[in-house]
Order: C-alpha cells, then structure tokens, then sequence
C-alpha cells in the first residue's frame, strides 16, 4: 500500500514538472498598462485600477493570466490568489469573487473610495483527484482597488427657514447650524445628528456640506436634500444632485439624524421627560430607581449621580431608560457621538463606565449626543467650619445610597458639597433639594449624610443632625 502512494507522488510530481512543451491553460491577455510578473514559466498582469462602484457583476478581473505548463495536458490548474494572508479563489481568466475583494479592502482599510494598493501573488495547484499539488507562485503583483461608497463629507449644516432672525434669513452661512459627530472616520461611522426647535409650521430645510460653508459658498455643488421639493416625510431619501428642500410640517422640537452612507434621513419629534432612569449591572439591570433630572429643556441635558457596580461580573455596563421599566427607545450606546470621563461605549450597544466600581456624576446631553461620566473619587464637606480650605470626607454607604460624615460640625453660616475637592462639581441650595451650584447651606450640625442618586426622591437631598 506505502509503494503505490509513493508511486502515484512520484508520478504526479513528474506531471506537473516544468517542460519545454507549453501549453496554454488559461485565457491569455495582455494589458500594455501594468508590467506582468514571473509566474513559473507563465506571467500574471495586473489590471488597471478598479472601480468597485462600476462592477455590476458578481465577479471582477484582477489580473491576465499566462498559465505555468505541464507535461501532461490532462491535467488543469486550479488558481488562488493571495492577499495579506488570505488565499481566495480566482479563475482562469483573472476573475475573482467582488465580494471577497470589496470584504478584504474594508476590512483591512474600510469604506473610504480611496485607492488602494495591494500586493498579491497567484498560486497554480494540479491534482489528480486524490492529491493536490502546488506547481507554481507568482512574483508579487499590485491588485489596485478603489471601495464602493458614496460622497460622505467630513461635516454638515443644517440651513432653512426655523433658523431666520430678525437680522437674517435662515439660509446664510451665518444661520446654518453644524450637525453633531463622533470622532470616527466618516466612512466608519456615517451617522449625523441635530436637534433644533420650529415655533413656526411648514418650515424648510437644506443640508449643507462642510467643504461649502469652509469655502464661503454654501450653494456650491454638493448641497444635499430630499428628492422632492416640499417633502413633508419623517423619514426618506437624500440626494446631493438637484436636491429639493425638506418641509416640517409642524412647529416643535425636533431631532434630525441623516445616515449618509445610504443617503437617508430621519425627522423625530422630541419631547424631553422630567428624568431618564439608570438601568445596569449594580443589581443585575433589575431595578431603573436611580436617575438623571432634565436641567436644560431646550437642549435635553440630564445630570445626576449614579452608583455602578459590577457583583456579578458582567461588566460595568448600563443604560438609561425614558420611562421607568420600559425598553422603549431606551438610552444606549448608539445615542452617542462623544463620550467623556469614563464614559465609554461598548460593542454591544450598553453604555459603561472604566474607572471601575463607585458613584459617578453623569452629564447627559441628547440633542447633542454626548455623555461625560466623572467618578466621585471623594466627596467633601467644606465651608466656614474648616475655613473652605479642607474638604471633610465622606464615606459612601452601599446599603443606603448616601455619603456619610460624622462628627463634621457643620454651622449656619454656610458649607457645601463637592467632588474631587474641586468647584467644578458642587452641590447646594435647600436640603431637601441640592442643586448643582446652589448657594451656601445655612443648617447646623456633626451627623450629615447625601442621597445624590435620586433612588428614593425626585430630588437630590441630605439630612443633617
């Protein structure tokens, strides 16, 4: 059995030898364009650059292949072609699966239409059904490729009639509003958000690229909108040739997101609720009793402290809901553009924290699209009592939600709250509603403890004894 596989080896590899005798097992082409590369004693000729936006079909051409000869005709190569280690298939012809090249050249350099340069080599293998055999690699060649993807500017504007003042009309480079972003690649994340207010109906509206209004021309070619002038739709197409003016049909606020690799846009109505309610691992995403209080109604600005913790190691993961116990439209990852502190966004769509476990003064701005998280490393007592020079500390207390001091002696003439010994986040005002930056609490005493999350009370509150 060991001398006839040793017998058919010896035979296959004298198949597939290299001979005087050529014979062609491919489709020779030539392109004068590009130089071929050695391809045992055959060649390979790249193509020219290839607009993946003008292939229809399912295959494309990378290459002319000049076939490496055997000795025995019987036998046809089957080819791979190799990029940054990967091998895919490709035919005779040169042809390879679109797919594959358009998957590898995102993968590796993403969406952006910018050419890209690849070196590749061709691999001819032979087999006689039972065993293949690598007959021949190319010299290394350049497979030139530009991605399909549509014009996604590096910025917009939102120009139209709800931004007109008394001094000037909406349309001007002066009215135009920017659109919000992440710090993403726009071909990564093609996504645009802006929140304004109408207090007029049938307003209209226009997209301006950035490149227009840096320019000083925002009517220059390139100005994006929907299909049909006066399209009063919540949801449709965009287009950036002969675009029309959008309509909104009633006055209100509104949230405007524009997904510029389809070219689509989405018009919400938005109302801001009095909270937005914490919802993640401290408990096991069981209860949404923690919140952020609405601060800002025009702009949608939540802030308060959270207490995260992580006991069943799942991560310090969250989310926000609108309304307490309901999934609907909740708050997560996707609402973001920026995310500030610790604050981070995380693969599966939750929100989190990487500063670990402990309470966090959250600042939330929806029209905008950003969080900032900043982790209460202490939380002090100072005023007249220590001579605002020291903050006092305080523990926290898990079982309570509350910061604890004890034998602080507080006076009425006036102390605060603050975090990380620092002005920048503060709390005063009424006992029984802190505010940030609130004036001077006058209330005396040695026993003081701070319910910042809002668990138990819409208000944040302390007691002092």
């Amino acid at each position: 059995m060991i001398k006839k596989i040793l017998l058919g080896m010896t035979l296959l590899m004298s198949m597939v030898s290299c001979t005087e005798d050529y014979t062609d097992w491919g489709n020779p082409q030539t392109n004068p364009q590009e130089e071929a590369v050695a391809f045992g004693n055959g060649s390979v000729t790249p193509v020219d650059v290839i607009n993946l936006a003008e292939v229809a079909t399912e295959k494309v051409k990378v290459a002319s292949i000049v076939a490496p000869t055997s000795s025995d005709a019987a036998y046809t190569p089957t080819y791979k072609i190799n990029i940054g280690g990967q091998a895919f298939d490709i035919d005779a012809e040169g042809n390879m699966a679109k797919a594959d090249l358009v998957n590898y050249i995102v993968d590796k350099f993403g969406k952006r239409p910018k050419e890209r340069d690849i070196d590749a080599t061709l691999d001819a293998w032979v087999s006689n059904g039972a065993t293949a055999i690598k007959m021949a690699t190319s010299e290394t060649f350049q497979v030139k490729a530009i991605p399909e993807a549509p014009v996604i500017e590096e910025g917009y504007y939102l120009v139209g009639d709800m931004f007109a003042t008394a001094d000037q009309n909406g349309w001007t480079k002066e009215a135009a509003k920017a659109f919000n972003h992440s710090d993403k690649d726009v071909y990564e994340d093609p996504v645009f958000t802006i929140t304004f207010e109408t207090t007029k109906a049938d307003q209209y509206w226009k997209i301006i690229p950035k490149k227009n209004v840096d320019g000083g021309n925002i009517w220059a070619a390139g100005v994006v909108g929907p299909k049909v002038d006066g399209d009063a739709s919540m949801t449709g197409a965009l287009t950036n040739g002969d675009a029309k003016a959008g309509k909104i049909a009633k006055a209100g606020k509104y949230k405007l997101t524009i997904n510029m690799m389809d070219y689509s846009y989405t018009l919400e109505e938005v109302n801001y609720d009095p909270f937005i309610y914490f919802i993640g691992s401290t408990d096991g995403w069981k209860s949404s009793d923690q919140k952020l209080a609405l601060v800002d109604d025009a702009k949608g600005v939540y802030t308060g402290y959270v207490y995260l913790a992580d006991p069943n190691a799942a991560g310090f993961e969250f989310k926000f809901q609108r309304k307490a116990g309901s999934w609907d439209n909740a708050i997560g990852a996707g609402t973001f553009v920026s995310f500030g502190g610790a604050a981070i966004g995380v693969n599966n769509g939750n929100l989190g924290v990487n500063a670990g476990e402990g309470v966090y003064y959250m600042d939330v701005n929806l029209s905008e699209g950003t969080i900032k998280a900043t982790k209460v490393e202490t939380m002090g007592i100072i005023g007249d009592f220590n001579g605002w020079k020291v903050d006092a500390p305080m523990t926290w207390n898990a079982e309570e939600y509350c910061f604890e001091a004890t034998n602080v002696g507080v006076t009425a003439v006036g102390w605060k709250f603050r975090v990380n010994g620092g002005w920048d986040v503060n709390l005063g005002g009424s006992l029984n509603n802190l505010t940030a930056g609130g004036d001077n609490i006058t209330v005396a005493g040695n026993t003081v403890k701070l319910y910042p999350t809002r668990k138990t009370n819409d208000n944040i509150y302390c007691t002092v004894e």
